[in-house]
């Protein structure tokens, strides 16, 4: 159950991070991208522009501006290769360069997971993202550096809160669920035992009106009383059914004001019987 709950609440976090991505407008191909880790990394309504390798790929030092002068004015991403510097480094030798407005590095390992680049300093204003080492490899091969063919957009905020949304009303229907599985049983059992305690019985007084005897070598009514399994002994009081069975008087009489209006060994109803000799003139 924890498990669930952790993984749940954990939902909408996930996706924030999954559901950035990086658009190369070329091929109409998208990629997952995480964003660096400062203030303002990627503008909140994204950044479009042309892509151009980084001059040297590791960005580990200064940046040298395309040869392209035909696009000055517009845009311009940055694609650096991991390792060999820190990830600062490399931003700051793209910013500096006074050419690049944004930085997509991409893994030099082909791993599965993504991270977010930690940057220090606070003197980094261009837009940077972590891509894969296949995201990175297929950028690179269609960078063109046309105006608008890359695009960088942020994780998308209103997709995280539907999200929170929908995985807190899971977690409402799970609890739910539990609850009634844990009470439901409980309670069933409960109201069963309620209503099958509500047994027909009979009155005393009706019950005394039964005839009697009392148990010896002469009685023909058995020598074992059906409700205690105790044998009878001479001079015990018995009480007599109108099916013909006999009891112990205490025995009987508990059992017919109590837990039924039948006899305990036949299931003879005796209600009828006895109420009609009762209304009988």
């Amino acid at each position: 159950m924890r498990d669930v709950i952790v993984c749940l609440l954990a939902a909408p976090f996930l996706l924030q991070l999954s559901t950035a991505t990086v658009v190369l407008n070329s091929i109409s191909a998208s990629f997952p991208h995480l964003p660096a880790k400062f203030d303002g990394s990627v503008p909140r309504n994204g950044i479009c522009g042309a892509l151009f390798v980084a001059n040297p790929l590791d960005g580990c030092s200064p940046l040298l501006p395309s040869s392209n002068s035909s696009q000055q004015r517009t845009t311009k991403f940055a694609l650096i290769i991991r390792g060999g510097c820190s990830f600062e480094d490399k931003l700051l030798h793209a910013q500096t360069s006074g050419f690049f407005q944004a930085v997509i590095v991409y893994d030099n390992l082909d791993n599965e997971d993504l991270l977010i680049m930690k940057v220090n300093t606070k003197e980094i204003t261009v837009s940077a993202v972590f891509v894969s080492n296949v995201a990175g490899e297929i950028l690179s091969k269609y960078a063109r550096g046309r105006e608008g063919e890359c695009c960088i957009y942020p994780p998308t905020k209103g997709t995280a809160w539907t999200v929170l949304a929908i995985s807190f009303f899971s977690l409402l229907l799970i609890i739910t669920f539990l609850l009634l599985a844990f009470f439901a049983p409980r309670h069933w059992t409960q109201w069963r035992g309620r209503h099958s305690n509500r047994t027909v019985s009979l009155d005393p007084k009706l019950v005394r009106t039964l005839p009697t005897s009392t148990f010896s070598d002469s009685f023909r009514g058995g020598d074992t009383c059906a409700i205690c399994l105790e044998d009878y002994r001479f001079g015990d009081s018995l009480r007599l059914l109108p099916c013909q069975h006999a009891f112990h008087l205490s025995c009987i009489d508990s059992w017919l004001t109590k837990w039924g209006t039948s006899c305990p060994v036949c299931k003879h109803d005796i209600r009828t019987q006895t109420m009609s000799s009762e209304v009988s003139p």
